[in-house]
């Protein structure tokens, strides 16, 4: 029977980073093969001279899992997705003159925090899996060596992204009042979520190297404790509610809802952090 995961790198330049991340997971260094060729191991942490990604072995493989916010369904989406009209800007409360500060408190790949960094919110993630926040970490990185060479826009919506390795309860555990944010977003993994063919591969993927967010109900009385003004809950469209908890409204698309619980009323003026 093969095993979960290993780290494989086939690039010189990247190979103290390689051991070192090994060393973290105590996961084994594979160096100089192909993920298609290898049957020991299930997925490989691949660090290439161009990214870092999660792929799975074997030869019918499908492609890597990648955080990229600079090209194809992302970047396409900040350039022409509807800005504020979005859904996901109505749950947050996004709107002209409001802007309020978002903790993502499972930020996975990060793409809803990019979506809200687009809309000009100031965004903190925190990822706990210390593969997923390798991915994206790797990928706000790339994102950002791009927009230096000429996207000043990208630039200033990576900066308003800063990702944390912490377990979201220990960190909204730690925050006093003065530091709560304005408002919490909640996406943990569910196994039933997914139509399209990459979300299936990335929650797939996930399911089996990192496990399911088991404690998520746990999640929720804590952010209530901890926000400014409400909290979030992105769920597919049929699942339950987090913790069981009846929200004070809904959004409701196609696949998936936003759960909004509110704690007090968001101000008329909230202005982008300087």
């Amino acid at each position: 029977m093969s095993e979960p995961l290993a780290i494989l790198c086939n690039e010189p330049d990247r190979y103290a980073q390689a051991e070192q991340f090994a060393g973290l997971l105590q996961s084994p260094l594979l160096l100089n093969q192909t993920p298609e060729s290898i049957v020991e191991y299930d997925f490989v942490v691949l660090f290439s001279s161009a990214a870092i990604v999660l792929q799975q072995t074997g030869r019918k493989a499908p492609g890597p899992i990648i955080a990229e916010f600079t090209e194809g369904a992302v970047d396409h989406r900040r350039k022409f997705g509807g800005g504020k009209g979005q859904m996901i800007a109505k749950a947050v409360g996004v709107k002209a003159g409001v802007y309020p500060r978002v903790l993502d408190a499972t930020a996975g790949m990060g793409k809803d925090s990019f979506v809200l960094a687009t809309l000009g919110c100031d965004v903190t993630m925190i990822e706990r899996s210390p593969v997923v926040h390798l991915l994206l970490q790797d990928g706000l990185l790339r994102a950002q060596e791009f927009a230096r060479a000429g996207d000043a826009e990208l630039l200033q919506v990576i900066k308003r992204m800063q990702l944390l390795a912490q377990d979201s309860c220990q960190y909204l555990e730690s925050l006093s009042p003065e530091q709560f944010p304005d408002v919490i977003y909640l996406d943990p993994m569910f196994p039933e979520r997914q139509k399209t063919a990459d979300v299936k591969k990335e929650m797939a993927a996930f399911h089996s190297v990192v496990g399911k967010d088991e404690d998520a109900d746990s999640l929720l009385p804590l952010a209530l404790a901890r926000v400014n003004y409400r909290v979030v809950v992105k769920r597919p469209r049929k699942a339950p509610f987090l913790n069981n908890q009846t929200p004070s409204y809904q959004l409701e698309g196609k696949s998936s809802r936003y759960d909004i619980y509110t704690v007090k009323k968001l101000p008329d003026v909230l202005p982008l952090a300087p």
